[in-house]
């Protein structure tokens, strides 16, 4: 039996005003003040199109006030892609006839130093669920080895109980990136066939249990494809304002990644098309204005382009998907999907500095890698 959604993520109640084609709500919303839950709806609807270069301006403004013109950059580091789970998604779920591989120490500080050399300064390491090739104690060396020559070290990896986060915490991990994939409970269980990421719930409260563990940051998303995107964004709105409310003193980012093709080969039940994910962005940029909204190498030069600068502030950079994918000398793995912006950091930045934008490579020191602690209330 599923349970229902907690109170503070449900989103139903808002869901009709999706559908709004009230265009005088539509534009208030735009440049509302203190725009809520119903702005992002009202502009998340099909008539809001009618509006999408007012509210590219609008998201370009919000995001240059607060950021400035400049776009962070990091990459991701593939550890593992041994796997459990049955995401029919993804290309190194257990049952796919993927190449697997672990990287060992001496691989891993390869990568390391080739990302380094490269000036990357922020990195985000990855694995599948939870397995004994790349367990706790398999991350928490992993981190100690990069901290070496990466200050800003974040996690993709398996849910996991506080005190192990706590763990990786000391270790020197400022961050972890945890998305829901989706937030209707139907959908998700449908997605996830078998393994220990079937559990929608474990999953949903892992991003708490990280920062109440010590970690800094916490990057949310919804894999844009796998069920209604209107109703996946406004529940990551709702959960990215707990967060928020709760864990004031940590971080926080969305991304807004698309289904894209991999081992396996499944297609979106749900094809997001390029216009509609500009009008997500523009429309969580104008409503959090002051939250980082990133996009990754799964998207296209061209839409990564148009979009840097316009509500998206963070990029990753020169991204390989495969295991030792940043080393000539490593065997590599299957790639967990295809990229699609293949540009090198070089042509990339030349790219950004023809928009009049920076990109930035560091914005984070190693001495703030002590870990956030979290009082816990007390029970009267």
């Amino acid at each position: 039996m599923i349970n229902s959604l907690p109170d503070w993520l449900d989103p139903y109640k808002w869901m009709h005003l999706t559908e709004s084609s009230d265009l005088n709500a539509i534009e208030a919303a735009i440049y509302s003040k203190n725009p809520t839950i119903r702005e992002l709806a009202l502009l998340l609807s099909p008539s809001a199109k009618t509006f999408i270069e007012p509210m590219a301006q609008r998201a370009k403004y919000l995001t240059q006030r607060y950021f400035g013109k400049t776009i962070s950059l990091y990459s991701p580091l593939y550890l593992s892609n041994y796997c459990n789970g049955g995401c029919v998604y993804c290309g190194i779920a257990a049952d796919r006839r993927a190449d697997r591989l672990v990287l060992n120490n001496k691989q891993l500080s390869k990568e390391i130093e080739e990302l380094s050399a490269s000036g990357i300064d922020e990195i985000v390491l990855l694995t599948g669920e939870r397995m004994p090739e790349a367990d706790v104690d398999y991350l928490e060396n992993a981190i100690k080895l990069s901290s070496k020559k990466i200050s800003s070290i974040n996690i993709e990896v398996f849910p996991m109980l506080e005190n192990e986060y706590r763990i990786l915490a000391n270790a020197g991990c400022t961050g972890v990136t945890l998305y829901q994939e989706t937030y209707d409970p139907i959908v998700y269980e449908k997605m996830h066939r078998w393994g220990d990421k079937r559990d929608f719930y474990n999953r949903l409260h892992a991003p708490e249990r990280a920062l109440k563990g010590g970690l800094r940051t916490i990057g949310l998303g919804a894999l844009l494809g796998l069920a209604n995107p209107v109703f996946d964004m406004l529940c990551l709105y709702n959960h990215a304002n707990y967060i928020l409310k709760n864990f004031w003193q940590s971080g926080i980012s969305i991304s807004f990644p698309r289904i894209k093709p991999q081992l396996g080969e499944f297609r979106a039940n749900f094809p997001v098309n390029e216009l509609m994910l500009s009008q997500y962005i523009f429309a969580l940029r104008i409503c959090l204005p002051t939250v980082p909204l990133l996009l990754s190498t799964r998207e296209s030069a061209t839409i990564r382009d148009g979009l840097a600068g316009l509500g998206i502030s963070k990029m990753s950079v020169a991204s390989k998907t495969t295991v030792g994918g940043y080393s000539s000398n490593i065997e590599k793995s299957t790639e967990q999907f295809e990229i699609s912006d293949n540009r090198d950091i070089k042509m990339f930045c030349n790219a950004l500095r023809r928009k009049n934008l920076e990109a930035v490579f560091k914005n984070y020191d190693s001495i703030y890698r002590e870990p956030v602690l979290y009082e816990k209330k007390s029970k009267k």
